[in-house]
């Protein structure tokens, strides 16, 4: 008799585990915790920037997110690559830089810097950069933002750049 109870009571906790599964499929790992942030749920800001004013200058460019959605998970690094014309070059991660998952509530700000050195215009060894392109972590999705900050400096090659992208800090309280 003891065995209709609990095999009532492991349906329903099995049915109430599946109805608080959210669909969305692409979400963090735990399935419990929120999803990665996307494009289409944050708004993006690309600058002001400290720019490098002459060749060999180091800048920095900051890029803040501010959650418009529903709470999402920031998981990682940035994505960043630059681009000039044909050449698209992916920005490595800050040496020594630590990421930590942050999660964002609506209206929630978080950011990450791209610090790079300023190339000679018209230099073997620099990328005209007109493009800057992103990716959030755990999304696959990308967009783009006008360039504005001068060539980048490449340390071997154009395809080597001397830019990085360091770990998401959160962004007010």
């Amino acid at each position: 008799m003891r065995t209709i109870p609990l095999a009532v009571a492991a349906l329903a906790s099995a049915l109430l585990l599946t109805a608080c599964d959210s669909g969305s499929g692409g979400g963090s790992s735990d399935g419990k915790n929120g999803s990665a942030c996307s494009f289409d749920g944050v708004a993006v800001q690309v600058g002001p920037a400290s720019t490098a004013p002459a060749a060999g200058d180091t800048g920095e460019v900051p890029v803040s997110l501010t959650n418009q959605s529903k709470p999402c998970d920031l998981d990682g690094f940035a994505g960043a690559s630059l681009e000039a014309g044909g050449t698209k070059v992916a920005l490595t991660t800050q040496k020594g830089a630590k990421a930590q998952k942050l999660k964002l509530a609506k209206g929630d700000a978080a950011s990450f810097t791209i610090t790079y050195v300023r190339g000679k215009a018209g230099d073997k060894l620099s990328l005209a950069a007109t493009k800057l392109v992103i990716t959030l972590p755990g999304s696959d999705d990308s967009a783009s933002y006008k360039w504005s900050y001068g060539p980048v400096q490449g340390k071997t090659s154009v395809s080597d750049s001397d830019a990085s992208v360091s770990a998401f800090t959160q962004a007010g309280d």
